[in-house]
């Protein structure tokens, strides 16, 4: 299990599309854009004023929160651009502030809009509403 870890973090420093080994970075780089880009989602979605976890039953609540799907939101993206090897600044943390930002400003303003919630198969109404 930890040599599936250790590749897997290691797939974006290995090189990006073109082969150039020379502007890569390493693991520990990567994993401190990951969790820089977590917390800073979190934390500015609770500056947003989401709540931090969805409404209660938690398993058929389609809220948005703070936890879910603000970080997971912010890993994608970061992801899609470690593997395209574009770290912008300072191996990748200003561009893990900002992905975490837009993140927390996506699912506060957009995610209703580009991910509706599942119709009440009784009412015929939004779920949660």
């Amino acid at each position: 299990m930890f040599n599936l870890i250790y590749t897997t973090v290691f797939f974006a420093s290995y090189g990006n599309f073109y082969g150039l080994s020379n502007i890569t970075i390493g693991s520990f780089d990567i994993m401190l854009d990951y969790i820089v880009a977590i917390v800073c989602a979190i934390v500015f979605a609770l500056i947003l004023r989401l709540p931090l976890l969805p409404s209660k039953p938690y398993r058929y609540s389609f809220d948005v929160s703070a936890i879910y799907p603000t970080p997971i939101i912010a890993i994608g993206i970061l992801s899609l651009f470690l593997v395209l090897n574009y770290t912008f600044m300072y191996n990748g943390l200003v561009l893990a502030v900002v992905i975490g930002v837009l993140s927390a400003l996506f699912v506060k303003y957009l995610f209703d809009f580009v991910f509706p919630k599942p119709l009440d198969e009784n009412t015929g109404e939004d779920i949660n509403e």
